[in-house]
């Protein structure tokens, strides 16, 4: 799977894919080049992974998501 960045678009946080990485420290590198962003603050969840990217005053700019493998039942 692959780390998304999207772009706060003024309508959606997820609004515009801006690229794919398989890195997260590629995907943050290229966040903090393209959004400018002040903080990230990573929230792991069953499903996928999201960092959120905020900027000054706590204004979302972004966010990188990555969806984890769903195990196979036996």
């Amino acid at each position: 799977m692959k780390w998304k960045l999207w772009k706060y678009n003024g309508r959606y946080i997820q609004g515009d894919l801006i690229s794919q990485h398989t890195s997260e420290a590629a995907a943050l590198k290229r966040a903090k080049k393209e959004i400018e962003y002040v903080k990230a603050v990573k929230d792991e969840r069953p499903d996928e992974i999201v960092i959120w990217l905020d900027g000054e005053g706590g204004t979302p700019l972004g966010i990188i998501t990555k969806s984890k493998k769903k195990k196979a039942k036996k």
